[in-house]
């Protein structure tokens, strides 16, 4: 019989000394846990003691219910102390040590996920590993680890040393396709477009399949093939999927923000953890897809995510912190859904609507009498149901929203994992200017330059820059997706304002980035720097996930920079990587979807609008309003010494718009309407 550790007995491990949250949660476990460093890995060299790596993050489920079975077990955690060295890493801090032993579990038939708890040999190579583990099996399966390495050490040594090989190989070259002949440019955006459609859930939106992940960077795609093609049964699907999350459980119906994924396939129970990098991601989409069609409901939910991320999710400095757990008080969910007994604050005229636009029942929607709150249908068919105007519905709406917002406010609210993250806090700064391009509104061009403003002061040091920040910035140097999307923020800042200092930091990093993280072998980056700890294997990230791949991002970055500051051998690696990935991009776009983007980019050509004068602020903001994903902008009052701006007269101090490609300039104009021609004219 196992014996959990009274809280009254517990003493810190060595992990009270971390900053990251999700390594505080386990610092009073009874686990002699160690973070990883030199200390750990010494002793177990030392001592011949094979290591447990138990990888988890601050808002997993199932790292709270392996910590809890576990972890705070007195008996499990003796034999994990007596028999191993154990070291518990943060994966949204250390995600470079993630991926080496999340491919290692994969490459052994198992399914990856968190926690990721993997058994090394003392030097670092891995030999079996998983999941979520109960704790007889934990248990048991400590005692049989620990019993092979005492018996056949050499047999274990073997396998660590056969799988180590594996993951250590850069076996990106099945993937590459050299000198291959290229494909008609349309033809090749068809062939994504089929290869995406044979996967459509024609009902409820998104990908036919369940968990539903939003997946931000195939709907992005879809919209550009749109434009492009003018394909309507493309942009159908766009706004079912757009519509269909905005109207489920997966959106914070009351306080905005999405969660990170449904566990059934019509967006309506979530996961309820809500990380930043969706709804970065999603700022952008629904901005652009607000963009597109005009549709209040989409700017409705790009307005109410931005005031969740300030109310809840905001440093006082500036920056966003990483994620909010899906638990509060033990219970996922507990802190977004209702019973219709919280209800009966509110008025009998208020609830009967209320519960039927939200889908509320007596009985609860949900597990245990609870209310996840989800729309039943569109707008339209509610209102004609219920026989309201739409005015004086919204005035309701939003008032009952107010006072349901501030009964929640009170509850005990999930876990805050309040570190900073420089890549996620990048893409956070893009969604708030797609929003900014959208809406027009300062708000929103302001917080991104709060945002900004706190990375360059607590984050970076001239083209350096550091993964994350809790109090003080972590010594680990930042990874590639930190320096991708941060040269990606700057680069649309550039186009928010046209500041040239803007550049002038994108520019800086790139070159470092390509000092520190480029492989001219295959054309990719490495994820670490070459200044980084040397880990077993130095990886490269190649498929998108929910999280773009950052050599994708990279793709694009030198491509755009290329064309701004005219560096044509930037563009020429730009176009080598998506040219070497072309047949997949082609054949497996579900992951490939941001690198389908720089592909179309690249294969179609992006337009350069150059706008000159006193008013170039005003034009620009017109423009943007419309939907352009096929254009980069430069601008100035006075003269300017990029490349596309120089010589460029304002003739009678009137301001001149010019819409160019390679570099070869049409007739300027002097209205917005006809630079809006220009760039959607065909050819």
């Amino acid at each position: 019989m196992t014996t959990p550790a009274s809280p009254t007995e517990r003493k810190p491990n060595r992990l009270i000394h971390s900053t990251s949250p999700y390594l505080l949660q386990h610092a009073y476990n009874p686990v002699d846990w160690y973070e990883w460093n030199p200390e750990a890995l010494t002793k177990a060299k030392t001592e011949d003691k094979l290591i447990i790596i138990s990888i988890g993050y601050s808002s997993c489920h199932w790292c709270h219910v392996m910590e809890r079975e576990s972890f705070e077990n007195n008996d499990l955690a003796a034999l994990m102390n007596t028999y191993f060295v154990c070291i518990k890493v943060d994966r949204e801090e250390r995600p470079d040590i993630d991926q080496i032993y999340m491919d290692a579990v994969q490459s052994m038939g198992i399914n990856g996920g968190w926690p990721l708890n993997v058994f090394l040999t003392p030097d670092q190579k891995p030999f079996y590993g998983g999941t979520y583990f109960p704790p007889k099996a934990w248990a048991q399966l400590l005692r049989n680890i620990h019993h092979a390495w005492q018996n056949r050490k050499s047999e274990i040594n073997a396998s660590a040393d056969e799988l180590t090989a594996a993951i250590s190989a850069n076996n990106l070259s099945r993937y590459l396709s050299a000198d291959q002949e290229k494909q008609e440019t349309t033809v090749a955006l068809n062939t994504i477009y089929r290869n995406l459609e044979a996967n459509f859930d024609y009902v409820w939106g998104g990908l036919q399949k369940a968990p539903k992940f939003i997946m931000p960077s195939i709907w992005l795609w879809l919209l550009r093939h749109h434009q492009l093609s003018g394909d309507q049964q493309a942009l159908k699907h766009f706004t079912l999927t757009l519509t269909k999350i905005l109207q489920g459980g997966i959106y914070d119906q009351l306080g905005g923000g999405f969660a990170r994924y449904s566990v059934d396939g019509e967006w309506f129970a979530p996961h309820f953890e809500k990380m930043l990098y969706d709804n970065a991601q999603l700022l952008s989409l629904y901005a652009e897809a607000y963009q597109v069609t005009k549709d209040d409901s989409y700017k409705v939910v790009v307005y109410e995510t931005v005031a969740w991320l300030e109310r809840e999710m905001a440093h006082a400095e500036g920056g966003y912190y990483a994620a909010l757990d899906a638990d509060s008080e033990g219970i996922e969910g507990k802190y977004y859904c209702w019973t219709t007994h919280e209800l009966e604050k509110l008025t009998e005229d208020e609830r009967k609507f209320f519960c039927a636009y939200y889908g509320v029942t007596d009985s609860g929607n949900w597990e245990h009498g609870m209310n996840i709150l989800y729309r039943t249908g569109n707008d339209e068919g509610f209102l004609n149901e219920q026989g309201i105007e739409r005015q004086p519905w919204q005035e309701k709406l939003n008032r009952i929203k107010e006072k349901l917002l501030a009964v929640r406010s009170q509850r005990v609210r999930p876990g805050l994992d309040d570190k900073i993250l420089t890549g996620w806090n990048a893409m956070t700064v893009i969604g708030l200017i797609d929003a900014y391009h959208a809406f027009s509104d300062d708000h929103f061009l302001t917080s991104a330059k709060k945002t900004i403003a706190f990375l360059k002061k607590e984050l970076m040091n001239s083209t350096t820059c550091y993964r994350s920040f809790k109090e003080k910035r972590s010594a680990t140097e930042g990874f590639l997706e930190d320096y991708a999307y941060l040269i990606k923020a700057f680069i649309k800042f550039y186009q928010a304002d046209f500041n040239e200092e803007w550049l002038r930091q994108a520019e800086g990093l790139l070159e470092y980035t390509v000092t520190n993280f480029y492989d001219s072998t295959d054309g990719l980056f490495f994820y670490t720097s070459v200044k980084a700890e040397k880990l077993i294997a130095r990886k490269k990230e190649l498929f998108d996930n929910v999280i773009p791949s950052s050599n994708s991002v990279m793709a694009m970055n030198l491509y755009h920079l290329g064309i701004i500051l005219d560096k044509q051998a930037w563009k020429s690696m730009a176009e080598r990587m998506v040219d070497s990935l072309a047949e997949l991009i082609q054949k497996e776009p579900n992951y490939m979807s941001n690198w389908a983007i720089a592909f179309t980019e690249i294969r179609t050509g992006l337009a350069e609008v150059v706008i000159v004068g006193n008013e170039s602020m005003t034009y620009k903001n017109t423009l943007q309003k419309h939907y352009l994903p096929f254009a980069l902008f430069m601008g100035t009052i006075q003269a300017s010494e990029l490349p596309l701006l120089k010589g460029k007269q304002t003739p009678e101090n009137q301001t001149t718009l010019y819409v160019c490609r390679n570099n070869v300039c049409r007739q300027p104009v002097q209205d917005v309407p006809n630079a809006l021609q220009q760039l959607l004219k065909k050819g």
